[in-house]
């Protein structure tokens, strides 16, 4: 049988991500909560025998499988560990935890409840990362030494929240430089991190008290590799984005990078020397693709997956970027 689902936070990307996840017939939505009624309707449209309930406390009540929860940051760690309790598996919009402690209290509850848990690191699923990962785990492009990671959107977040540190955990490097990190340290099969060096601005200045970053350039070592990290909110970039994951070893190359400004459009190529081989490109559905292979774990076991630690090691490395 199909999970039976419930929706918690369906505002542009919640709504998003269930559209998608429900186009893969996966799984059975049975309950919907936003406190925004327009949101709601809206989310009702695509889940129409859904049931409207009012918080997640009434949710968890019903007869759910497991939970999707794509609500303002400061609610994730508290929202997963209580619907982690009940018993439902929780697949989560990033970050997970604001911080890596928040992370960590999250798999932990996991674990005890032995219970899935994923969360929506959406980008190592595109083609363009599959081919890479293959490549660099095949040795093909010999010893990594060296990645380079970029993410900078011209645009920026409309929720005031996403400017509270308090709420959000911090600027664009919790919310786009945490894809980064995840690609180079999945890619590498999350090796040890060292050597954690970062600079974060505001409005070309560095922090004060109360704000949040809208740029980052962060290095450190993963492993034998030296990555580069940079990202940003409002970049006067010439386009709608920047994205770039390249990895180099001692027998070539290896990049992803986002076609024409594009958020949704990548391709991959190999390089040797100065000859480059495009390895994928659009079109790729990649959007439900974390979603959809946690329901496809989840309609096979809802026991706890050990990979979930993999978020707290990413998450650590965000708060050495943050100096915390």
């Amino acid at each position: 049988m199909k999970p039976r689902i419930g929706f918690l936070g369906t505002g542009w990307i919640g709504r998003n991500r269930m559209e998608a996840l429900l186009g893969t017939g996966l799984v059975e939505p049975v309950a919907i909560c936003d406190p925004s009624p327009e949101c709601l309707e809206q989310a009702g449209e695509l889940a129409v025998k859904a049931q409207r309930v009012a918080s997640l406390d009434e949710m968890l009540e019903g007869n759910i499988d497991g939970v999707v929860i794509a609500t303002p940051s400061a609610l994730h760690a508290a929202q997963s560990i209580q619907a982690l309790a009940a018993g439902k598996a929780v697949f989560c919009q990033k970050p997970l935890g604001r911080t890596a402690q928040e992370t960590l209290a999250v798999v932990n509850a996991a674990r005890n409840a032995d219970r899935l848990l994923g969360v929506d690191l959406s980008y190592r699923h595109t083609e363009a990362m599959k081919a890479i990962g293959d490549l660099v785990r095949s040795k093909e492009l010999g010893d990594i030494f060296a990645i380079d990671l970029t993410f900078h959107n011209a645009y920026g977040p409309d929720k005031p929240w996403f400017y509270d540190p308090e709420q959000s955990g911090g600027g664009c490097v919790v919310d786009l430089g945490v894809h980064l990190v995840d690609l180079a340290l999945w890619t590498l099969g999350f090796p040890e991190v060292e050597n954690v060096d970062a600079q974060l601005l505001s409005a070309g200045h560095r922090l004060e008290p109360g704000q949040v970053e809208d740029y980052a350039v962060a290095t450190f070592r993963a492993g034998p590799a030296q990555v580069r990290l940079a990202c940003s909110w409002r970049l006067n970039a010439g386009r709608d984005a920047v994205i770039k994951a390249a990895f180099y070893g001692t027998r070539g190359g290896a990049a992803l990078r986002n076609v024409n400004g594009s958020f949704y459009d990548f391709t991959a190529h190999r390089f040797i020397g100065t000859d480059a081989q495009q390895l994928t490109g659009p079109p790729d559905a990649w959007g439900a693709r974390a979603a959809a292979d946690w329901a496809e774990r989840l309609a096979r076991s809802a026991r706890f997956d050990p990979l979930a630690e993999e978020f707290v090691r990413a998450a650590e490395v965000l708060d050495r970027i943050y100096g915390r």
